[in-house]
């Protein structure tokens, strides 16, 4: 995982990581799968604004209490990561499941842009 330095609205930078994630596209929208582990449903934040499609997550209890670790992969709580969404895409109707840490996202595609049958008519 790699990290990036990004700025919240009261403009201090935040480190957060940035999670892993498969795009699978089909003809009727698009899945996104991301890897958030140790994220609980109540500390995951999904927002679009506009175009942009928002995921964030803090981990919770990175320590136990009365332990101090030798050695820690994840350091930084927060997971952060955008997308900028096509016009194709309705995010309007977006499903999201936080399952085992992975976050499966939905995304239909607008009705005008999946595909659809023209049935011939014979005279």
């Amino acid at each position: 995982m790699s990290t990036e330095v990004t700025k919240p609205s009261s403009d201090q930078a935040t480190r957060a990581m940035v999670p892993r994630v498969d795009v699978l596209e089909d003809q009727t929208g698009i899945t996104l799968l991301a890897d958030l582990p140790g994220v609980a449903k109540d500390q995951l934040e999904l927002k679009v604004d506009g175009d942009t499609l928002l995921i964030e997550g803090r981990v919770g209890g990175l320590a136990t209490e009365g332990l101090e670790p030798t050695y820690a992969e994840v350091r930084l709580p927060l997971y952060r990561r955008s997308f900028t969404l096509s016009r194709e895409l309705d995010s309007t109707r977006i499903e999201a499941n936080l399952k085992h840490g992975v976050l499966n996202l939905r995304i239909p595609k607008q009705a005008h842009a999946q595909p659809r049958r023209i049935p011939v008519q014979v005279n």
